[in-house]
């Protein structure tokens, strides 16, 4: 056997097999003492010897040209149990949330509960944040989609179909959001007016501005984009207050709907009024000052869904 052959971590051709096979059995083991002793330094619990990482090179210079067999089947990249365990993963987060709360979910749980190793959590979610931000993006995806059986007609009609969609949509998932309350409102990084979640917000956004803007009755664009972002706030309001009912089955929330679709008519004839355009405009450059940073007056707000 040459020494070319040696450093490239097999023997040549012609050599016994066994050979072979003790060979490359030598060099794994090597390699795997090689690189436990390198852990052991990095988790502190202990020190590389002098010639430990000669031993690592030498180990790589052994190694780093066998070739592995390239493997039949699915290529590589996302495969169905691979996205199957993703979603296990994901449902179990939500529902430890639910149950716990979410500063006492810790992602060691999640793994243990979704049956994975902690490694492969973090393959997919590498934060609690991750899995909050993935949270807002299923809802706010699944919203948009269902919105978009938006029916014609006038915008206060409109409207209600976008909120009772909301609710419909949030509706499964109403305990891990109940959870998640004091994270909506006041996080600076995963809150609803957080840049971080801006992608998830500005989606569900735009159904209420276009359900204003290409209402049968819309008013004047920069008019209709105003009464739209208004009616995006009501609507968190409407959850805010859903999340919180306590009446069996949210019968308060079912109340408020019908209520505001009872006013929305007459709300809509003053908007006839000088002074009360005035107002709605004036109030959506202070809500869009103080709450979207992302979304400036005078700026273009309109996103891809």
């Amino acid at each position: 056997m040459s020494g070319a052959a040696l450093q490239r971590g097999k023997v040549e051709d012609g050599a016994p097999i066994g050979l072979q096979h003790d060979l490359n059995e030598a060099i794994a083991q090597t390699a795997d003492a090689v690189i436990e002793q390198e852990m052991r330094a990095v988790r502190g619990d202990g020190g590389l010897r002098s010639g430990s990482r000669h031993a690592l090179i030498t180990v790589n210079v052994f190694t780093e040209n066998v070739k592995t067999p390239r493997k039949r089947g699915r290529p590589a990249g996302r495969t169905a149990e691979g996205a199957a365990a993703e979603k296990r993963i994901f449902d179990t987060a939500i529902t430890l949330i639910g149950e716990r709360g979410y500063e006492a979910t810790t992602l060691r749980e999640v793994a243990d509960r979704a049956g994975v190793s902690v490694g492969l959590l973090y393959r997919y979610f590498p934060s609690k944040r991750a899995i909050v931000l993935a949270l807002y993006d299923n809802l706010s995806a699944e919203y948009a989609r269902q919105a978009a059986e938006m029916p014609r007609g006038k915008w206060r009609a409109r409207f209600v179909f976008a909120l009772e969609t909301a609710l419909r949509v949030l509706g499964p998932h109403r305990i891990p959001l109940k959870s998640l309350i004091p994270v909506m409102v006041s996080d600076d990084s995963e809150g609803l007016f957080a840049p971080a979640t801006a992608f998830s917000r500005r989606r569900v956004q735009l159904v209420f501005q276009d359900a204003v803007v290409h209402a049968s009755d819309a008013p004047p664009r920069p008019l209709a984009e105003a009464i739209g972002r208004l009616l995006y706030l009501i609507h968190l309001a409407v959850i805010l207050w859903w999340l919180l009912d306590k009446t069996p089955r949210q019968r308060a929330t079912t109340a408020l709907v019908a209520l505001l679709q009872r006013v929305l008519p007459s709300a809509s004839l003053t908007l006839r009024l000088a002074p009360i355009r005035g107002f709605v405009q004036s109030a959506d450059e202070l809500f869009r000052e103080a709450l979207f940073d992302d979304m400036k007056p005078g700026g273009n707000d309109r996103v891809n869904g």
